[in-house]
């Protein structure tokens, strides 16, 4: 074979010309020659095997010169000819290689190789590239008849392309390099399989899980490439290139390159794109479409597979966390993450492991407080995720718990939830204790700490010794030793020679039995008991023998000066010793274990006392976090307050202190409109309270019984009846365990089971919510409540007794809701008996809770019994009789209680004292009969009356025969009108007949509440003769009862029970007549209408919770449109900065709900700022600030900005001080100024500009135009500067100088007359008096709104100075307001229907 084969870099390239022994197509065969062209192929490749190719390349080069034209059959043949092709290359390549075969044969089968691999890849990309636009062309479930034929042909090109893929694959796994010379194959040959390869990752099905053979085929492919074809640097170009403009490759990409450095071993591969991408610039990145998002992506999905590999290339990524692009951030940091989570975790990494770990954490702690919200939303999931995998460090635990509440406070939503999210983790997965309350963990912390101290003073006092050095010691004996060491060496007499001889066999003796370290050691102790002669002469002796011995080897000449140096070496080398030498003898093996032991216990301690107080610490933290979300549980963003729901539920099954609360507060959101959160809370207790673990149903049974007692304990009467929600809905749900639980709550309740008293009441309440969704539950049981709580012990426990009563109410909610007649009990049933008997015991009884009893009882009875007014006049006049009995009993002397109602009996002052209470209770007995009378009348009766009159008329229509029915069809317009008269004329009478029974009989002669009615106003009017405060109390609270029995008892009384709200001592009583005038103006609104400012004046009551009342009851009458929306919601406005924060927040939710009435706020805000910088009421100029500044929030109109602009302005005129100016300026600078406000503001130069020579007003006026300046277009900019120095000018100079004649001849000339019209002021005839002449003028003003004017008060009469006397002569009115004092009506107000109320 005389040419080759050269891979074009361009299809056409191979038609032309082409060098020296290169290959060129000979024929382009026309298409439609190509079926026949094709065949011939076939059967010299079933002859020839694969190197027919040789012969017949051009019939598939002319296949893709014509591909866009030939069919696709024609193109799906040679694909599969050229797959069998290169199949049979990969099959008989291996035996060629091993084999010597000729040069012509390897450049036969070298031209075979790059012919097929070139026709196959270039005929896949063309098919897959017109795969690409059928798929464009024909969109799935559009294609019609003919789309779906013009597809058939491509259906199976999904398996044919993982065919060539693994074909290919075959091929270049093998050596196929030795068939080039020197192995080195060209560029060409890896780049037409490489293109191929990436054209196919174009696809934007690619990511799909069908695609996925593609995908592993494409990934192996150029894992081939690049291990045996150097292709590594052209592969990561080509995925960076990629990544850029196909965003859906990055998890493609990022499983690719795991696969090529852990599979094929190429882990160069990761440096190389991590350093591409680190080599991007912040700016390139923050551009749009530069792939940030891609290689974000791609750095997260790859340090999920391959964390180790990354960590070496780390510092290139780190970079970009100082860059612009937060969504590289946020890849950066899931990497760190991933790192920290999967490689730097556990006890045993090395010292630089350690660093990196700490660098790492430090970098993720950094970016806690990043100025882009979703890094630092992604941060706190990395944290909680590090969490999670328990991966943490424990000295990190205090620090990153302390951030992440601080997260809590974040602007944005999503860091909230993922801050909640991480505390949860973290409390979950805590290392210090499953239960977790500080205070619990406060006493053993203290007792701990105590014994840590004592254990440290005690061993301090064993070892009070000084430590001396070595140093020291040696210099002091030097001189000493040295006189001994030249005395040694000295020449000696006989006698001295003898002496020292002993004393050298002792030295002998020693030495025999010891080594060269046992004798230095011995020397040094010679030398410290000042034994110097024996110190030396064993120095001496252990010179000779031990000669070889590094200690002695200095002594190889004996001198002064070495036997010196040889002992000052042996003494401080052995004092610096650990702690051979700290004493006169060696430390005994004894003694030292028993100092080990010590500090062992020591450290111990140490560690206990340091587990102790971080646990503290931690559970401070939880405590400090529960406190936070739970404020979150009611915001608007029911994301947040789903996972404050989930947190609540973690916190409290780790026994965290005030768990419970943040489980009682989300309670009544199982009332939320938001079904989401309703069923977050509602599967939050099941998971709490109603999914009990045991082995049997009994005992599942009672550890739920038991968990909802633990709730129900001390639980208030909102949290009771939240709690019926989650009940009902458990009991409803056809649970197994709903009988054995009624069972449980049965046994408890009549002491079957040993049980405290509160789990008993728990019990009979749980029990009547279960009546709520079965009423037989109680109903059939009525026998055993009235015998265990109502029978003869009912006065031992009167809290059993109301919750039994408040049980047996639950089953009249199926009563009320029927259509039928009504479910009543006879009078003499044992219940009946029961209560009225209880009840009246109880009135000469002082029980604390007899009258939260006696309230629920007749309740009852007017809801159960037949005739029940009758029942509680007996019960009156039984009460009654008892309480005379038991004054006659204690000396009092009254012959009738007509006497004693009239008040002419005096009664000394110790029994007065003893009756005070029962005398209070039988009041209070009367004055809920009242209530519950009219009540009685108007729902029960009034709802009979209409169920009644229904039957009749239906009964009435069914007696009719077929020529009514007739007749009533040719009638029919007018009949129904006619019946529509007749339906509100009944409607009409009842309500009338309801009206006036209440006007006439209830409060009649022969009617006992009548005989009560002096009483109470006696109680009431007398307070320094009746100044018990239950007593008065109970009297007040009655007596607003009975005002709501008719409209001429409430006008008698009114102006009493308004001097008790005025006058009265006792915050209870004020607070209780503020609920009853509520209630009142609701019932009688044109009665109390001339009283409305009184009510208001409770709002500066001294007393908090008498404030917090009336702010209560105001929002609800003015919210229910009760009340009319006056200037008099100034007084409302000044709670805003009340000092109890939980009054200032019932005031922010009124106006909150205000502002979504129409322009509510907007019409009030002149007259609430008039009101408020009166000078009178003295408020300060940050407080006024701080009131407007909230209620200025809620104006979002253009309309509305610009029209408060000229009302406020001219506001200037009639106001009289310096501090109403500049609150007024103050309130102007709060707008949200526009445009067209800003020229409102313009034209009202004159009403203020002689006021802005004061700083107050001058400096608000200035923030505007600072306000405006910023984005404003050129032309109002310069309007804008114009206005700030015209403001200045006056400001510092003064009105009168400013406009004067030449100034206004200046501004003529530099900006001509017409412009400076609206900027004007006309001028004054005389300078500074003009504006006293403006400020004398009257309120009202030509360019006043006179709506907006502040009023004089119309009645300028002052008030008698009235006050409560104890002198029990003085008559009985004297306590009330004066006739003078009592308001007029003024303007009716008209109800839209009196029966509508009465059915309601």
């Amino acid at each position: 074979m005389s040419w080759d084969f050269i891979v074009p870099v361009c299809v056409g390239d191979l038609v032309k010309t082409g060098g020296i022994n290169q290959y060129v197509v000979q024929d382009v065969v026309p298409p439609k020659q190509l079926p026949s062209y094709i065949s011939r192929f076939k059967s010299a490749m079933r002859i020839q095997g694969p190197l027919c190719i040789l012969q017949h390349f051009d019939t598939g080069y002319s296949v893709l010169q014509h591909s866009n034209t030939v069919d696709l059959s024609v193109k799906e043949d040679t694909l599969e000819l050229l797959i069998q092709v290169v199949g049979s290359l990969a099959v008989s390549l291996p035996s060629l290689l091993l084999s010597t075969s000729s040069a012509t044969e390897h450049k036969e089968q070298l031209n075979a190789v790059k012919m097929s691999v070139f026709l196959l890849c270039k005929l896949t990309e063309a098919i897959e590239s017109d795969s690409y636009r059928q798929n464009i062309v024909t969109a799935p479930g559009k294609a019609g008849k003919k789309g779906k034929a013009g597809g058939e042909g491509l259906l199976q090109w999904d398996s044919e392309r993982e065919k060539v893929l693994q074909t290919l694959i075959q091929l270049l796994q093998l050596d196929i390099r030795s068939l080039w010379n020197l192995s080195l194959v060209e560029e060409e040959f890896v780049s037409c399989v490489t293109c191929c390869c990436y054209k196919l990752l174009e696809n934007p099905t690619i990511s799909h899980v069908k695609s996925k053979p593609t995908r592993d085929g494409v990934t192996h492919l150029l894992g081939v490439l690049i291990k045996k074809y150097s292709h590594l640097l052209g592969a990561s170009v080509k995925v960076i290139q990629l990544l850029q403009h196909f965003e859906q490759l990055s998890c493609v990409f990022a499983q690719a390159v795991s696969v090529w450095s852990t599979e094929y071993g190429v882990r160069a591969i990761i440096g190389e794109v991590i350093r591409e991408i680190g080599l991007k610039s912040s700016e390139e990145l923050a551009r749009e479409g530069s792939g940030v998002k891609a290689f974000a992506s791609f750095l997260s999905e790859l340090s999920s597979l391959v964390p180790e590999l990354i960590i070496p290339n780390i510092s290139v990524l780190i970079t970009h966390l100082e860059g612009e692009s937060h969504t590289m951030r946020v890849a950066v940091c899931e990497v760190l993450g991933e790192i920290l989570v999967r490689v730097l975790c556990g006890d045993r990494l090395d010292e630089l492991g350690k660093a990196d770990r700490d660098r790492f954490f430090d970098t993720l702690q950094e970016h806690l407080h990043d100025t882009h919200s979703h890094v630092r939303t992604r941060v706190l999931q990395v944290y909680t995720r590090i969490v999670n995998s328990k991966a943490l460090p424990l000295c990190r635990y205090s620090e990153v718990m302390e951030l992440a509440v601080g997260r809590l406070m974040d602007k944005s939503i999503n860091v909230v939830k993922s801050a909640i999210q991480l505390l949860a983790a973290f409390i979950a997965h805590n290392p210090y204790s499953c239960k977790l309350s500080s205070a619990d963990l406060k006493l053993p912390l203290e007792k701990e700490t105590v014994k840590l101290r004592e254990m440290k003073a005690k061993q301090e006092g064993k070892a009070p010794v000084a430590i001396i050095k070595a140093s020291e010691l040696w210099a002091a004996m030097e001189p000493e030793l040295l006189v001994t060491v030249r005395a040694a060496l000295e020449p000696t007499s006989e006698t001295e020679r003898e002496e020292e001889e002993e004393e050298d066999g002792d030295v002998e003796e020693e030495k025999e039995a010891e080594d060269d370290r046992a004798t230095a050691v011995k020397i040094a102790q010679y030398l410290r008991v000042n034994k110097y002669r024996n110190a030396v002469r064993l120095c001496i002796k252990a010179r000779n023998c031990f000669s070889e011995s590094e200690i002695f080897a200095s002594l190889s000449t004996v001198t002064p000066d070495t036997l010196m140096n040889t002992l000052a070496l042996l003494f401080k080398g052995s004092d610096e010793d650990s702690s051979t030498f700290s004493q006169n003898l060696p430390p005994t093996p004894h003694k030292e274990g028993e100092k080990e032991g010590e500090d062992g216990e020591l450290k111990k301690q140490e560690m206990l006392v340091q587990y102790l107080r971080d646990t503290e610490t931690f559970a401070l933290q939880v405590e400090r976090a529960i406190s936070v979300i739970n404020t979150m549980l009611y915001w608007k963003t029911t994301s947040v307050v789903q996972e404050a729901v989930q947190f609540c539920v973690t916190v409290c099954e780790f026994s965290v202190a005030n768990s419970v609360s943040g489980v009682r507060r989300m309670l009544p959101l199982v009332w939320s409109a938001d079904a989401a959160i309703k069923d977050a809370v509602i599967q939050a207790y099941r998971r709490l309270y109603l999914n009990p673990q045991g082995d049997t149903i009994r005992v599942k049974a009672q550890t739920l019984v038991d968990s909802l007692s633990e709730l129900m304990v001390d639980a208030s009467l909102g949290t009771i009846q939240c709690l019926e929600e989650i009940v009902q809905e458990f009991f409803s749900s056809g649970s197994s365990l709903q009988s054995t639980v009624v069972q449980v709550l049965w046994e408890r309740f009549t002491g079957k089971r040993e049980t405290s008293g509160l789990y008993r009441r728990a019990a009979v309440l749980l029990l009547g919510m279960a009546a709520r969704g079965e009423r037989e539950v109680v109903l059939s049981n009525l026998d055993t409540l009235c015998s265990v709580a109502l029978g003869e012990k009912v006065t031992e426990d009167f809290l059993l007794a109301r919750d039994v009563v408040i049980t047996i109410c639950s089953i009249t909610d199926h009563v009320r809701q029927s259509k039928g007649a009504p479910f009543r009990l006879p009078q003499d049933h044992q219940l009946f008996t029961c209560l009225t008997q209880a009840i009246a015991e109880g009135v000469v009884m002082e029980d604390p809770y007899w009258q939260s009893f006696m309230e629920q009882a007749v309740r009852l009875v007017y809801f159960l019994a037949e005739s029940p007014e009758q029942l509680c006049s007996c019960l009156l006049q039984r009460s009654a009789r008892l309480l005379l009995d038991q004054i006659m009993e204690g000396g009092e002397v009254s012959k009738d209680a007509g006497q004693f109602q009239d008040g002419s009996q005096e009664s000394n002052e110790q029994s007065e004292q003893v009756n005070c209470v029962c005398l209070a209770q039988l009041l209070a007995l009367c004055g809920c009969v009242a209530f519950w009378q009219v009540s009685h009348l108007e729902r029960s009766v009034s709802t009979e009356l209409r169920r009644r009159r229904g039957e009749t008329e239906e009964r009435e229509e069914k007696e009719k025969g077929p020529a009514n029915k007739a007749k009533q069809t040719a009638n029919e317009s007018s009949m129904e009108e006619e019946l529509g008269l007749i339906g509100a004329s009944a409607e009409d009478t009842e309500a009338e007949l309801i009206r006036k029974i209440c006007e006439t009989e209830l409060l009649a002669e022969q009617n006992l509440l009548c005989a009560f009615l002096p009483l109470l106003v006696k109680v009431c009017s007398s307070p320094g003769r009746y100044s018990h405060p239950q007593l008065t109390t109970a009297a007040c609270l009655a007596l607003s009862q009975y005002m709501m029995i008719s409209p001429s008892v409430c006008e008698e009384q009114i102006r009493l029970l308004f001097t008790v709200l005025e006058r009265s001592a006792l915050p209870v009583v004020r607070a209780n007549a503020i609920i009853a005038l509520g209630d009142l103006t609701v019932r009688f609104p044109n009665i109390l209408e001339p009283w409305t400012q009184n009510l208001y004046a409770r709002l500066s009551d001294e007393i908090p919770s008498v404030r917090q009342t009336a702010v209560t009851v105001l929002t609800q009458l003015v919210l229910k449109d009760v009340l009319k929306v006056k200037g008099q919601v100034s007084e409302v406005a000044v709670l805003l900065i009340d000092s109890q924060p939980h009054i200032a927040s019932l005031v922010l939710n009124f106006f909150n709900e205000l502002a979504m009435k129409d322009n509510a706020i907007y019409n009030l805000l002149p007259d609430i700022i008039s009101r408020l910088s009166e000078p009178e009421r003295g408020m300060s100029a940050e407080d006024f600030n701080t009131i407007m500044k909230q209620l200025f929030s809620y104006i979002t109109k253009e309309r509305q900005t610009e029209s408060l602009v000229e009302k406020l302005c001219q506001r200037f005129r009639t106001a009289k001080t310096e501090r109403q100016w500049c609150d007024l300026a103050m309130s102007l600078s709060l707008l949200s100024m526009c445009e067209r406000g800003f020229k409102r503001l313009q034209e009202c130069w004159e009403c203020y500009s002689d006021k802005l020579t004061e700083t107050g007003v001058y400096q608000p006026l200035l923030s505007i135009t600072a306000r405006l300046r910023r984005g404003a277009k050129p032309q109002l900019k310069a309007q804008v500067d114009e206005f700030e120095k015209r403001l200045t000018a006056v400001h510092t100079r003064g009105l009168e100088n400013v406009e004067s004649p030449e100034m206004e001849e200046e501004n003529q000339k530099e900006g001509g007359s017409t412009e400076r019209t609206a900027l004007r002021t006309p001028l004054p005839t005389k300078g500074r008096p003009k504006s006293k002449r403006v400020q004398a003028k009257p309120p009202i003003s030509s360019h006043g709104d006179v709506s907006f004017v502040t009023p004089q008060r119309s009645r300028k009469s002052k008030k008698p100075v009235v006050t409560f006397s104890s002198d029990e002569e003085e008559d009985e009115n004297d306590a009330v307001m004066a006739e003078s004092e009592t308001p007029k009506v003024t303007t009716p107000i008209s109800r839209s229907s009196r029966r509508a109320r009465l059915r309601n």
